[in-house]
């Protein structure tokens, strides 16, 4: 009879445990007040950001710079290269994540401690996908009508953005050279794919230029053959990889291949920032502009 009673107790208790765990995981972030939010992804925590739902967010990836307000956050690293400790120091609620972080030890350990972890459903892989992810996450943040205008700013920035750049007659050929923080070297960005650098290639299409590197993805610059052969207009190289150069310009002419590049010759290598060119968010209309200004000017 004792044990009978203990089993319905035990099977009561982890009912109503699952029941609350259920609710922690469907409930607006918005319903907690006492909320600690860890989240790493550049995109999630600009739209974040942009929505105005970053009050619980008490912790962010290295990767995340925009808007400049995010830099006050304490970082937890790299994307790529996470502390399980950092994160853990911030005592978070939940960890809010877009599926691309490591290593997996660190993303097995923080599993193992039953931290509840939301990934959305949108990826932002196209305008489109875009707009559902700024939906979705105004909903769980409960910013439903501010996502709407965001989408809808989206839209007509982007529309007066493509045809801006008609202005431009020429069509410069470029390559896009990022640090890889998580692997310690210099990458090289080549044309389309959902994957690493598809956004990328794709901004570079809508200001008016050309990707001069034919793979898909990102390769490491190791070899001097792929800058060479691809021969670019122009090379930009992101942020972090230019300002981590003492005499950048010297020093990027220096990597494989640069120096015999048309870009090199002409001096037509200019930083750019990250956050403008390597994903699609809620300022995508407006950046295509500003990596035009960019990739055009003489």
């Amino acid at each position: 009879m004792q044990i009978k009673r203990f089993l319905i107790i035990a099977v009561f208790s982890a009912t109503v445990i699952s029941t609350l765990s259920c609710q922690r995981f469907s409930n607006p972030a918005a319903d907690v007040k006492d909320a600690r939010y860890v989240v790493i992804s550049q995109v999630y925590n600009e739209i974040i950001w942009t929505l105005g739902a970053q009050d619980h967010v008490v912790g962010v990836d290295y990767s995340s710079t925009f808007p400049p307000e995010v830099k006050k956050v304490q970082t937890v690293g790299y994307h790529r290269a996470l502390s399980a400790e950092g994160i853990l120091s911030l005592k978070p609620t939940a960890i809010i994540h877009d599926n691309n972080i490591g290593p997996p030890q660190v993303v097995e350990q923080l599993q193992g401690l039953n931290i509840p972890m939301k990934t959305f459903t949108a990826k932002n892989n196209s305008i489109d996908g875009t707009k559902a992810l700024i939906r979705e996450m105004g909903s769980y943040f409960q910013k439903e009508q501010k996502a709407e205008e965001l989408c809808s700013k989206l839209d007509s920035q982007t529309a007066a953005a493509l045809e801006s750049v008609k202005k431009y007659n020429d069509h410069p050929r470029i390559a896009i050279i990022h640090f890889g923080r998580a692997s310690n070297v210099y990458l090289v960005v080549g044309k389309g794919g959902d994957g690493d650098g598809g956004a990328a290639s794709q901004m570079i299409e809508w200001a008016g230029g050309q990707m001069a590197i034919e793979a898909k993805g990102m390769q490491r610059l190791t070899s001097p053959e792929i800058l060479a052969q691809a021969n670019p207009d122009i090379i930009l190289v992101t942020d972090f990889g230019y300002d981590r150069l003492g005499d950048a310009m010297t020093e990027i002419k220096a990597l494989p291949g640069v120096a015999t590049s048309n870009a090199a010759k002409n001096n037509r290598i200019y930083r750019i920032e990250e956050n403008l060119l390597m994903y699609f968010g809620p300022r995508t209309g407006e950046n295509i502009e500003k990596v035009a200004a960019v990739i055009h000017q003489k």
